[in-house]
């Protein structure tokens, strides 16, 4: 029997499912890849907030990491919640010893504005995390905090992606999902500009456009994109082909997303096994 590609997220956990390693995990399947999975935080979680958040010791990351690694090995890595300066150190440092490609998703605030990387930690994200990736992946907020470039029109995703780059990763994904029209519109409503997105590693410029659905149940959008990328590079895409593979795949997601709770709910990973016969 063939092994599928091994693609592995350090990332914390989701309890109401529908981002952290619970979306990476999803995703990784969905795309046709074996998901494996280094905790590195445990939260209370639903669909309206964060109730609760605990991080776990560095010595349980990097015993995770290790047995994974040692024994399965990865194709691909994807980081996700890594709230504070030691994690995020920590998961560098493994991260430098593999020679495969890496998503680095720049987590900083949840989906309903609950705090998630602490502001001390990001200049060990700069100057540590960064320059392990082979693809950054942060949204205008988060962007926003490492480089100090508030994207307010689609001209200011340049100098957004350049000052990332000046981290170090090989290219930068400025997500514009957040990016609004000239009325004010934003995801998730009535005709709102396309969804687009750069990515560029200083070179090269590809913007990523997308309708946007009026659906609010956006809740993973980030991890499940990150998941995507990392999952299609170790099946061997080039990072261009691969995020453009994932963001057709996250825009599915989005426009099949479905109430859950009283708050936001999740995309659907799934949504591409509702779609045949």
């Amino acid at each position: 029997m063939r092994t599928p590609p091994r693609v592995l997220t350090v990332a914390g956990s989701d309890s109401g499912g529908g981002a952290g390693i619970q979306a990476d995990l999803k995703t990784m399947l969905a795309l046709g890849t074996h998901g494996m999975s280094v905790l590195t935080a445990v939260t209370a979680q639903n669909s309206v907030g964060v109730q609760g958040a605990w991080e776990l010791p560095a010595e349980a990351v990097r015993a995770q990491f290790r047995s994974v690694v040692d024994d399965i090995g990865v194709q691909a890595v994807k980081t996700g919640m890594l709230s504070s300066a030691e994690l995020a150190g920590t998961v560098a440092e493994l991260l430098a010893e593999l020679s495969v490609p890496v998503v680095i998703d720049p987590v900083g605030v949840s989906k309903h504005g609950d705090e998630l990387l602490a502001a001390a930690a990001l200049d060990a994200v700069r100057t540590r995390l960064l320059p392990t990736a082979t693809v950054a992946t942060p949204n205008l907020d988060e962007v926003a905090r490492l480089t100090g470039v508030r994207v307010r029109e689609e001209a200011d995703m340049r100098r957004a992606a350049a000052a990332l780059l000046d981290f170090g990763p090989r290219w930068a994904l400025i997500k514009g999902g957040h990016l609004t029209d000239g009325d004010g519109g934003a995801a998730g409503t009535a005709g709102a500009v396309d969804a687009v997105d750069l990515l560029t590693d200083g070179t090269e410029e590809h913007w990523l456009r997308a309708p946007r659905h009026a659906n609010r149940h956006t809740h993973g959008t980030g991890c499940t994109l990150a998941s995507a990328i990392a999952a299609r590079l170790a099946k061997g895409d080039t990072v261009p082909r691969a995020v453009a593979a994932a963001k057709d795949y996250v825009t599915g997601a989005i426009a099949a997303g479905f109430r859950l709770g009283a708050g936001i709910g999740p995309v659907d990973h799934g949504w591409r096994l509702r779609t045949g016969p």
